[in-house]
């Protein structure tokens, strides 16, 4: 797990993770739930699709599109066990912790109030 902000810089240097964008819909369904639903949401699909050990159909368990927290998450390499290894030093084979489980949840969370920041100042 890293500080943030180098995470973050590592992440720009990525053409596949630094191209990730909330489309319109994205958007009016931040704006018409809040943050915070769709932050608890993110913490139920990490719980369900990610937390486990060995995650049903890991690597293709979350779709590129349909939510927010599903694009924050391949924006932010927090999309499968491997990614989560490769980027985050969190290793496959074991249940995320709660503080892991925290951990993956700020992470998008910060990709999405930055978006969300941009997003109000243009």
């Amino acid at each position: 797990m890293f500080d943030l902000d180098y995470l973050f810089d590592r992440l720009a240097c990525s053409r596949f993770r630094s191209r990730k964008r909330l489309r319109p819909k994205d958007w009016e369904y931040v704006r018409e739930k809040s943050l915070d639903v769709i932050l608890e949401h993110g913490r139920q699909f990490i719980l369900e699709r990610l937390s486990p050990a060995e995650p049903k159909n890991d690597g293709r368990q979350t779709p590129m599109k349909g939510h927010p927290v599903f694009v924050a998450q391949h924006a932010t390499a927090t999309c499968c066990r491997g990614c989560l290894a490769r980027w985050h030093r969190i290793p496959k084979g074991k249940e995320l912790s709660e503080k892991q489980v925290d951990y993956v949840l700020c992470v998008i969370e910060h990709w999405l109030k930055t978006r969300l920041a941009e997003s109000l100042s243009r």
